[in-house]
């Protein structure tokens, strides 16, 4: 039966949007990243980190109505991120040595499916405790995420485009923490703060089906590398021989290390990382003195960016007098400038390199860091809306910025054969330090509110909520300042340590990646 004039009609503007989506995004964005299969592979693993961020962001979205349905404060909500982050820190190193022996791929779908189970939970909690313990298990995905992510983007693309490539990935992270705060912060107004929970459980669900039926298990070491313009992902049994891809893993950082005649350090030499037990390797990673400072320095800048994720939305409501879905969709002004910072560093840190400069990822980092500190302070300390938003766009592009470049430098001083564990050693850190930040934040906003308000109990009495409400965002206001000293010595790290251990651990990595192949 032919078609009916209704259904042509019909068939037209789905028509025009399928094509106009492949003209003016997918090919776009092909263009871009290189390719369909490097295109592919780059937006699964932003979404896997998208989904973690979208929940840690969405538990600061909905702080303001969840605090009302459940009698809770600050300190309590800021439990509620520790809980999941405690979890990824203690089990994200047995993860990390999971991702080093099995199959990263299969590893992360059934993570996956884990996580979203345990957010269905989440949503139908009945009460702060119920939901603090379901909370527990959300850790997986992070602990299991953060390694399977850094190893499977170190084997699929060169070392050369690591900076710029980590940037895409983790513009996803970013745009998960938007997601969190724009769409879910707005769900928590229109319907309730457990809509948000269970609408990021549903989409757990689906990735993990995607990411079972459509990302291919690489080879370790770089056999699997997706060539530019490529259509389809390489496969472990599709790769070439080991060593063919041996002078690509190298690229541009090898030559620097040739021209400038820097030798390794004889001490990272005496292991083998493929065949040692895991706490050789762990030994192995904290004796890398340039491994150790970008842990310092990674692990104090997601905690800065933890409590400001956490408590941003309640500051901003009640610093200058905003609903839940305006302060939601204005929070989304630090994902957009985070995404900027994160795209324009690391393929700023890659330029360097290519010109020669060794240190160009490391000094992009220090830069962003610091850029960050700077920022963030003129816009605690002013009260008008339209002076302080420039202010945090500046500080959120620096302190997205600093992570791609963070995150290539740590796989340029490490063996493939070790990027799990090393990912899970940095991990383990880093999420301590998540875990302590919500509660401290909360803990230390809540003592600053209760000076001012000791000090204004009457005007506080007169004004009702709102003045309430802003002795909070006061409070919050204070402990960012407080906060920022942690941000600063970050950069300071990087800028006046890691610039002088920096090339000798990456002949070090070279140096072991050579011997393990031999």
């Amino acid at each position: 039966m032919a078609p009916s004039h209704s259904d042509a009609r019909a068939a037209a503007p789905a028509g025009w949007l399928r094509r106009w989506l492949r003209r003016d995004i997918e090919r776009p964005l092909e263009d871009l990243a290189g390719g369909h299969a490097r295109l592919k592979v780059i937006v699964l693993l932003a979404c896997v980190l998208s989904l973690d961020a979208a929940d840690k962001a969405t538990v600061g979205a909905v702080a303001a109505p969840m605090e009302t349905a459940l009698h809770i404060g600050n300190l309590q909500v800021g439990w509620l991120v520790t809980a999941s982050t405690a979890v990824a820190a203690v089990v994200t190193l047995p993860f990390g040595a999971l991702v080093d022996r099995v199959r990263r791929v299969r590893l992360l779908a059934i993570a996956l499916v884990v996580w979203s189970a345990t957010m269905l939970v989440s949503g139908l909690s009945v009460s702060y405790p119920m939901l603090l313990l379901s909370r527990l298990a959300l850790g997986v995905v992070a602990s299991a995420a953060s390694p399977a992510v850094t190893s499977l983007t170190g084997d699929f693309f060169r070392p050369g485009e690591r900076g710029r490539i980590f940037g895409y990935v983790l513009a996803g992270e970013l745009l998960g923490v938007a997601f969190g705060f724009l769409i879910c912060g707005n769900l928590a107004a229109w319907l309730s703060w457990r809509a948000s929970f269970l609408v990021l459980a549903v989409l757990g669900f689906g990735l993990a089906v995607v990411l079972w039926r459509c990302l291919p298990e690489p080879s370790r070491g770089g056999q699997s590398r997706i060539p530019v313009g490529a259509r389809r992902v390489p496969t472990a049994d599709a790769s070439g021989a080991v060593g063919v891809d041996h002078a690509a893993r190298s690229g541009s950082l090898r030559r620097v290390i040739r021209w400038r005649g820097v030798r390794p350090r004889h001490a990272l030499m005496t292991m083998n990382p493929a065949t040692a037990s895991l706490w050789r390797a762990v030994r192995y990673v904290l004796a890398v003195p340039t491994y150790r400072t970008l842990i310092a320095a990674s692990a104090l800048g997601y905690f800065y960016f933890t409590g400001l994720r956490t408590f941003a939305i309640v500051f901003m409501r009640g610093r200058f007098d905003l609903s839940q879905s305006t302060g939601s969709s204005l929070a989304v002004l630090l994902g957009l400038g985070a995404i900027v910072g994160v795209l324009l560093a690391g393929r700023q840190g890659d330029r360097l390199i290519d010109r020669g400069r060794l240190t160009g990822r490391v000094l992009v980092a220090a830069g962003a860091y610091l850029l960050a500190t700077a920022a963030f302070l003129p816009g605690l300390l002013l009260d008008t809306l339209w002076l302080a938003a420039p202010c945090f766009f500046l500080a959120a592009a620096g302190i997205g910025g600093a992570n791609p470049a963070v995150d290539a430098a740590r796989l340029d001083v490490m063996p493939s054969a070790l990027w799990g564990r090393a990912e899970g050693v940095r991990a383990t850190f880093r999420f301590a330090l998540e875990a302590i930040a919500p509660p401290l934040f909360g803990y230390v906003s809540a003592h600053l509110a209760g000076h001012a308000q000791a000090g204004s109990e009457a005007a506080s009495a007169a004004a009702g909520g709102v003045a309430t409400a802003r002795l909070g965002a006061a409070g919050l206001g204070h402990t960012f300042l407080a906060m920022l000293a942690p941000l600063a010595v970050a950069g300071l790290l990087l800028l006046l340590r890691t610039t002088r251990t920096y090339a000798r651990d990456v002949a070090s990595a070279l140096a072991a990646e050579q011997r393990t192949r031999h």
